[in-house]
């Protein structure tokens, strides 16, 4: 049988795994869940065990799916959440349960960063992004002033899915992408930043080293072939961090290449031959998975996931009686059908900030909201506007994008918000660009593929992956009166959450006070 290559995404609610066959084509995708922790408002936490063992079931279903054999697969691509941290001791051993890129503790050690620094400019020179709650770097900081009897312990120091690449290879590693997204990686240079380092008082070697994306920097060792069914020795690349695989997963790796990814976060993601300066921080400016490249994107942390909030609150009592995850999905179909009827009277908005924010604005205490609630409204109003709100969240990256001079000739469409022929109307009309969605919705998974059919030398460089793999369907036009409708209610929900937001922030500082407090 024809060589396949296996992509596995690390996933905030579950790991996929995808193989795909030499000609690009998918041959079976097969996903499994993994629990979160919150135990105080705002954190956010994973046990790294359960993604092991979460990427072995995946892994031995899709196997099962496709009917082939472990020796089949001849490469193994990893993509994952970013920004996570994993501490490991001189052993090896997990010290501690993982904080995820969506945890929010850590405000007064991304005070720190930038005064360590020397303020917020000095740190965009050095490392080209702002301090966030979301990145690594303060999440260590943290360890070290909240726990230190942990922090006396660390040797090393691993992202989500370098910890997988770990288990499977024995292999410490991490690639550009990915090590863009702790903020102590110098993305410009394409290496850690050691002159960072040194102010912040880390040890450099408790990070591992950074390899180009597609580079094969492992092979699976024999207890990891016997847990996964793969086969001995089948070559593991260095991977993506999940955006930059996503983008790979819907063809953007050529200039003027832009995606609109609504999966638990909201990404808008666009390739760049060179650095993309980013003088404000708001935007992520990160290596891309292909080498040689750079990219810039924004994220919204609750976009699919303010979706999933509201079919949590609003349909609770079929959530529950569901049976299987069929029955879960097919409210989602309801939930657009509702939003697709509702006649759209009276501006009802929605904040989807419902774990802090990361783009278009940088605050951790960010809430949401639905502001011109009247009797007038019902479900599919509601619904509609938790749409509409997440879509103009999405258009606001966008325009970010435009501001550093980055042009969008159309917008490639993936993750959830991709599945729907309305949600996909929807974002033409709120964009004002072309969008167009594929034959393929695998993102991330997809990117893995190829990046390891890339790393162990089917296809020559990662465009040309992508040329084979990467299919177009449907284009999505945008009517002009409903743009010109949506820029209306752009500027009201802009001016609506300037009003609200020091509310938010002396109630986020209040829970944070007492938080540290319990």
């Amino acid at each position: 049988m024809a060589a396949l290559f296996l992509g596995i995404d690390v996933g905030t609610s579950g790991t996929k795994a995808l193989l795909v066959d030499r000609l690009g084509r998918v041959a079976a995708t097969t996903i499994t869940d993994h629990p979160s922790l919150f135990p105080k408002p705002g954190w956010s936490e994973q046990r790294p065990g359960d993604w092991w063992m979460s990427v072995c079931k995946a892994e031995r279903g899709a196997l099962r799916k496709a009917q082939v054999a472990g020796s089949d697969v001849a490469g193994v691509g990893l993509s994952g959440q970013m920004h996570g941290s994993v501490f490991l001791d001189r052993q090896r051993r997990v010290l501690r349960n993982a904080l995820l890129w969506n945890d929010q503790r850590t405000t007064a050690e991304c005070i720190e960063i930038e005064q360590r620094a020397g303020g917020r400019a000095r740190l965009i020179r050095l490392v080209q992004n702002i301090a966030l709650t979301g990145y690594q770097a303060p999440k260590v900081l943290w360890l070290r002033r909240h726990e230190p009897h942990v922090f006396r312990q660390v040797h090393t120091v691993l992202l989500p899915k370098d910890y997988i690449r770990y288990r499977l290879t024995e292999t410490l590693g991490s690639d550009v992408s990915d090590a863009s997204g702790t903020l102590l990686f110098d993305v410009a240079a394409r290496r850690w930043s050691t002159r960072l380092m040194e102010r912040l008082e880390l040890d450099p070697d408790w990070f591992p080293p950074a390899a180009e994306s597609p580079e094969v920097i492992g092979t699976l060792t024999t207890a990891a072939a016997r847990a996964t069914g793969l086969k001995r020795d089948t070559p593991v690349v260095a991977g993506a961090g999940d955006q930059a695989a996503a983008a790979v997963g819907t063809g953007v790796v050529r200039s003027g290449a832009v995606s609109a990814t609504l999966g638990t976060s909201g990404v808008v993601f666009a390739h760049s031959p060179q650095p993309v300066p980013n003088h404000e921080g708001l935007l992520q400016s990160f290596c891309h998975a292909v080498p040689e490249a750079w990219c810039v994107f924004g994220c919204m942390l609750s976009a699919g996931g303010s979706l999933q909030w509201a079919r949590e609150v609003l349909f609770a009592d079929r959530l529950h009686a569901a049976r299987d995850d069929n029955e879960h999905d097919a409210i989602y179909d309801d939930m657009i059908k509702e939003a697709a009827t509702a006649t759209g009277r009276d501006p009802l908005l929605f904040h989807p900030y419902l774990t802090g924010e990361r783009c278009p604005y940088a605050h951790p205490h960010a809430c949401g909201a639905l502001s011109g609630l009247t009797r007038r409204h019902d479900r599919g109003d509601i619904i509609r506007a938790v749409l509409e709100g997440i879509t103009l969240g999405m258009n606001r990256q966008l325009e970010l994008m435009r501001a550093s001079g980055l042009r969008a000739r159309e917008v490639r469409l993936a993750g959830g918000g991709a599945r729907s022929t309305w949600w996909r109307q929807l974002q033409a009309d709120v964009y004002g660009r072309p969008c167009v969605s594929l034959r393929s919705e695998e993102g991330s998974a997809l990117g893995a593929a190829l990046l390891a059919a890339v790393g162990v030398g089917h296809f020559p460089n990662v465009p040309a992956a992508c040329a084979a793999a990467v299919r177009t369907q449907r284009t999505y036009h945008p009517v002009a009166a409903r743009t010109e409708h949506y820029r209306h209610l752009a500027k009201l929900a802009a001016r609506t959450y300037e009003a609200l937001e020091p509310l938010y922030r002396r109630e986020f500082n209040r829970l944070h006070k007492r938080g540290q407090s319990n």
